[in-house]
């Protein structure tokens, strides 16, 4: 779970940070509506893969978790 607020904290610094430079930038207004609306979804292109290697993480380390208590039943009912 901390791992998962952490990278969702870095994505949102990013972004936010990523905004405020093209802001800054001196463009005409519907290029830079274009540029945010492109970097945006970059970023939520990339927060969706990191959601979906977290939920891959998850399920890889529940099966794991089943395996070994499967493993450790006959030992433990001796």
């Amino acid at each position: 779970m901390r791992t998962t607020n952490a990278i969702i904290g870095m994505a949102a610094s990013a972004m936010v940070g990523a905004a405020i430079g093209m802001l800054l930038a001196p463009e005409k207004g519907s290029e830079l509506q274009k540029k945010v609306k492109d970097e945006a979804n970059k970023w939520i292109d990339e927060v969706k893969k990191l959601m979906n290697t977290a939920k891959e993480t998850k399920d890889v380390a529940e099966e794991e978790v089943e395996r070994i208590k499967s493993n450790l039943n006959p030992i433990v009912d001796n």
